[in-house]
């Protein structure tokens, strides 16, 4: 029993945490605290000091996240920079209000504009601010730059010793971790089909974010394995990862198909077994995995979705694609030396990585200026609660405007902040109470808040909240100044903080969500273009191109295009008729990936040289997208290029195997999704032209 329940938690943290990414990033995180706090110690510095080195162990850890380990060298030395002068801003402006308020406006602006230069960006621009933040926390003056320099100095380099020395990246653990999370979150899709079967076709969900899990598991394991393996096995991985989620992807269509049907009692009992033995079949250890196909189990699965043609059964079809998915797993796990490789190696061209202009006007920039003037409003908002902590207002500016492309956004994170810091005060009264008087439990529950506050931050912006509050809670428990009156003015400044950016945000030069949706629907259409036409070469055999990359590409396109509509998919967004739109283009959006997938798949050269069908369907959904692209371009044109009538795909069946057959149905069945996809941006068919045109909806 014990056993079992010790393993079930792993599962689920492995689940969780593919790779124990986030887990390294945590405890690296505390490790660097610890390992500074014992450096400073020694040197007999005040409290203010230690904690600016702990803080800036801290900030690396949270902050600094690079490919390469000259990359993450470069930017901890950058980032060690920038925050020696930010240390200096602050406790020069504490001696010089209300210059610290200008200062710190300011600064948000190129915090926030800075992020246009990626992860490099990013951290340099957060860095500066949360140190500039925390000199004010901690009140320091300028007689203690020197020493406050070198504890930051300590910080940094406890945390690079972490990071190269206590906790490296080791990408071939790392990637049989990520292969073990795949696998948990695989099991977690046939619970959850399994529980959606049981309950008649209700609340889909739960199935809808496991497929959306071991999807993101997908493609971590295909940026992971390029560190540890040669590129044609990672092209033989590739296939075989994207084998296993057409799979999954092909069970949950047949599995609503099927809960839809009127199924007796006995045949939805039978398929419900079905899916709980496969599950347990293929919840084993991965290194056990290569001999399933030799249990009786197997056997039976394969016997079982066989029964396809006169002889079905009810529930067959979904017997069948569980049989499928468990042989496109089991190849997924024997994947080694002797395994079929592509017939020759697809050469990558190396792109030169696109330089940013220093100074544009873009959506980064108009959200840079909204980021200052919420920021001024914040100062005068904050002054008014408390006039020794108006400080906290613009940190919760600045926060809900790290990241967010759109006023919409902006809005949840403000919403999102304000939650967790109320549960959070409640956390922090508690463990300040708990802890009052007891310097080492003290410093023991802040560890624990900032592992919980790096653990949670890609994952909830309100479980981040709370253990930031719960942080500064003891934090002032350590200064001796807690009292819970300043967690309610915590709250209360929260509040104005969250009120002055989704005012600044719907009002000064607002970035709708609409927008930025069609530009990124824009970006995905292109691609899909590129995908189109270089699926075109290689099926008609006139170039060997690497199709999967692209296919990819479009994948890591509809997720940026996900989490730009979250806004209107948001259950706060009141607007039925929005969220109905965000719904639409995302679940189209995700279909036009998932038959590119299966198109990168099954695809080889020359699979339909001198077929004259492959160009006729092609250029079909070649004017499509032309089409659709001139519609998210310009969504108030009224001149919009007619699309052909027909769906591309000539009367009559398509000559070959079943691959071939499979191939071109799953190009016509793209074909159609994109239609689907001019619907939702209001292009629908003309019946009355007789060209069967599309017009304004």
């Amino acid at each position: 029993m014990i056993a079992r329940f010790t393993e079930a938690t792993r599962d689920r943290l492995v689940a969780s945490d593919p790779g124990f990414v986030r887990l390294r990033l945590a405890l690296s995180a505390i490790f660097g605290i610890v390992l500074a706090v014992l450096v400073l110690l020694p040197f007999g510095q005040p409290i203010t000091v230690v904690m600016v080195g702990a803080i800036g162990a801290m900030l690396s850890a949270f902050t600094v996240h690079e490919d390469t380990t000259r990359q993450e060298l470069v930017t901890l030395l950058l980032v060690l920079l920038t925050g020696a002068a930010s240390l200096t801003l602050a406790s020069l402006g504490a001696s010089l209000p209300p210059l610290d308020g200008v200062i710190f406006v300011l600064l948000i602006f190129v915090a926030v504009y800075a992020q246009r230069w990626g992860s490099r960006g990013i951290a340099l621009g957060s860095a500066s601010f949360f140190l500039f933040f925390f000199a004010m926390f901690l009140q320091t003056h300028l007689a203690q730059v020197p020493a406050l320099l070198g504890a930051l100095a300590a910080g940094i380099a406890a945390n690079t010793f972490v990071r190269l020395v206590l906790l490296p990246r080791r990408p071939a653990k790392e990637l049989l971790r990520v292969r073990r999370a795949f696998r948990a979150r695989l099991v977690a899709v046939i619970r959850a089909a399994q529980a959606y079967l049981e309950a008649g076709g209700r609340n889909d969900k739960p199935l809808r974010t496991a497929a959306n899990r071991m999807h993101e598991c997908v493609l971590m394991v295909e940026d992971v394995a390029p560190d540890v393996v040669d590129e044609r096995a990672v092209g033989v991985l590739r296939r075989r990862a994207i084998e296993v989620e057409l799979a999954v992807e092909w069970l949950v269509i047949t599995l609503r198909r099927t809960a839809a049907e009127d199924l007796d009692p006995g045949t939805r009992a039978d398929l419900v077994t079905a899916l709980r033995q496969f599950g347990a079949l293929i919840g084993r250890d991965p290194r056990e995995l290569p001999v399933i196909s030799d249990s009786a189990e197997f056997s039976q699965m394969l016997v079982a979705g066989s029964r396809i043609g006169e002889h079905a059964r009810p529930g067959d079809e979904l017997r069948h694609a569980i049989a499928e998915l468990a042989i496109a797993d089991v190849n997924a796990q024997r994947v080694a030396e002797n395994d079929e490789l592509p017939p020759e190696d697809v050469p990558e061209v190396e792109e030169e990585p696109e330089r940013k202009a220093v100074f544009t006007y873009d959506n980064q920039t108009r959200g840079a200026i909204q980021a200052v003037v919420g920021g001024g409003l914040a100062v005068l908002g904050g002054e008014l609660v408390s006039p020794q902590r108006w400080y906290w207002a613009v940190l919760t500016v600045f926060v809900v405007f790290l990241g967010s492309a759109t006023a919409g956004a902006t809005f949840v994170k403000g919403m999102r902040r304000l939650v967790g810091t109320l549960v959070g005060i409640f956390g922090g009264v508690l463990a300040a109470l708990l802890v009052v008087g007891n310097p080492p439990a003290t410093l023991a529950l802040l560890l624990v808040c900032v592992f919980g506050m790096v653990y949670f931050s890609r994952v909830s912006q309100t479980i981040m909240a709370f253990f930031i509050t719960a942080m500064l809670g003891l934090l002032y428990s350590l200064l001796g100044t807690f009292t819970v009156e300043v967690l309610w003015i915590r709250l209360a400044e929260t509040a104005v903080g969250a009120a002055a950016g989704m005012l600044a945000a719907v009002v000064i030069v607002p970035v709708r969500t609409r927008s930025v949706m069609l530009d990124d629907v824009a970006t995905t259409l292109e691609d899909l273009r590129a995908f189109v036409e270089r699926a075109g070469e290689l099926l008609s055999g006139r170039e060997n191109v690497n199709i999967i990359e692209l296919s990819r590409t479009l994948d890591r396109d509809v997720d940026q295009v996900r989490r730009t509509i979250e806004p209107l998919t948001h259950p706060v967004n009141v607007s039925t008729a929005r969220r109905d739109l965000g719904w639409h283009v995302q679940g189209t959006l995700e279909s036009i990936a998932f038959r590119a997938r299966h198109v990168a798949a099954r695809a080889q050269p020359g699979m339909f040289a001198g077929d004259e069908r492959l160009p006729e369907v092609l250029a079909a959904i070649t004017r499509k997208v032309d089409t659709l692209l001139e519609v998210v371009r310009d969504p108030s044109g009224a001149d919009r290029r007619q699309l052909d009538h027909e769906t591309g795909l000539p009367p009559g069946e398509c000559a070959g195997d079943a691959t071939r057959r499979s191939l071109l149905s799953s190009l016509d069945q793209l074909d159609a999704e994109l239609v689907a996809l001019g619907n939702a941006f209001g292009v629908r068919r003309d019946k009355t032209h007789p060209d069967a045109g599309y017009g304004e909806g």
